[in-house]
Formats: C-alpha cells, structure tokens, sequence
C-alpha cells in the first residue's frame, strides 16, 4: 500500500514494540478508546467547519471525514457490543493535548497548525491499525484493514489543507510536529489508550 509507505516515511517512528503487545493483551481498553477516538475525530472535524465557514475545500472534507468518522464510531460499538463489552468513559491519554500546546493561536496560523496536528494524528491511527491488523481475531483484523483506505485519506486531505492555506513551504512546522509526536509516542505514558506513548509498567 503506497499511503502505508508514505505515512511511514511521514512519521518520526513506529510505534514502540511495548504498546502492540499491551494493546494485544488490554484488546477491551483499545476498542472503548478507539470508539471514543473516532467520536472525537467527528466533533473537531464539526468543529472546523463552524470555525472556518469561509473555506469551501474544507468545509467539503471535513463533512466527509465526520460522517466516515460516527460511521466508523458506530462499527465500534457494534463491535463491544458483540463482544460484550461496555462502552464507558476513559480518560484521555497526554498525546493530543502535547500536540495541541503547540499550535500558534494567531491566524492563519492556527488553521495550518490544526491540519498538520490531524494528519499526524490520523497517520498514527493508519499505522497502528497496520501493525495491530495481522495479531487480531479475524473479525477485528478485518474491520482494522478497512479503516486504512479511508484512515490514509483523511491524513492526506488534513495535509493538503495545510499546504493549500499556507501558501508557501510548510516544511518546517511539519518538522515540528514530528519531533514532538514522535517523542510523544516513545516517552512513557500514564495511561494506555489508542493514541498514547509507552503503556506504564504494571
């Protein structure tokens, strides 16, 4: 999968060793999470289009990606439910805040910020899915290969936007963002969740 080489080559690293095996073993904890992810992905997608009414080409696809997000969300469910699983709350781990704390709160600043900080978070999601995907019931592998197409799609139309908006090289706030998400994802965590850094020790 050409996206998959791409996305690989977009990040700072993959993810740790330590947090397949976690999640391998707390399979419970990563579904909740996963559906409170794609429930999050769908608000800020929302949230964007409220924010910037004026950007048409984001307007389009970030209606697209929050519908493909609470489509993905209900899957999920279903599959907790199926499982016998009960959707509750979690706490959310530090990734997304650590990434957040570093967008610039001026625009058109801010917006570009925004998208590359979503198309780190969405290429992490296409990665994770790939390596979880072969070590998983047939059911869920199945569901997490489907995710990819649309997981790698939503990273490219975040970086797209970023670029189209800026209107000069944003290679350096990319840089950025890798450093610090790479970091993120290789540091101990407190928590284990979906988007976190090394599971914390028992």
């Amino acid at each position: 999968m050409d996206a998959l080489n791409e996305i690989h080559d977009f990040l700072a690293c993959e993810t740790p060793s330590q947090w397949i095996e976690h999640a391998l073993e707390n399979q419970d904890t990563l579904l909740i999470d996963h559906a409170h992810c794609e429930k999050k992905a769908a608000s800020t997608a929302m949230t964007l289009m409220f924010r910037y009414v004026d950007r048409t080409d984001l307007l389009n696809k970030m209606s697209r990606l929050a519908r493909e997000e609470l489509i993905h969300f209900e899957q999920v469910l279903e599959l907790l439910q199926a499982r016998g699983v009960e959707y509750c709350h979690l706490s959310s781990s530090g990734y997304a805040g650590g990434m957040r704390k570093h967008i610039r709160n001026h625009e058109p600043a801010r917006l570009i910020d925004t998208m590359i900080v979503g198309a780190f978070i969405e290429a992490r999601s296409c990665e994770r899915f790939a390596k979880l995907a072969p070590r998983l019931d047939e059911v869920l592998a199945k569901f997490y290969r489907s995710l990819l197409k649309s997981e790698s799609r939503h990273y490219q139309d975040y970086l797209s936007l970023a670029e189209e908006y800026a209107g000069e090289p944003i290679e350096d706030r990319i840089a950025l963002f890798r450093e610090v998400e790479g970091q993120l994802i290789e540091s101990e965590d407190e928590v284990f969740r979906f988007h976190s850094g090394i599971p914390p020790k028992a």
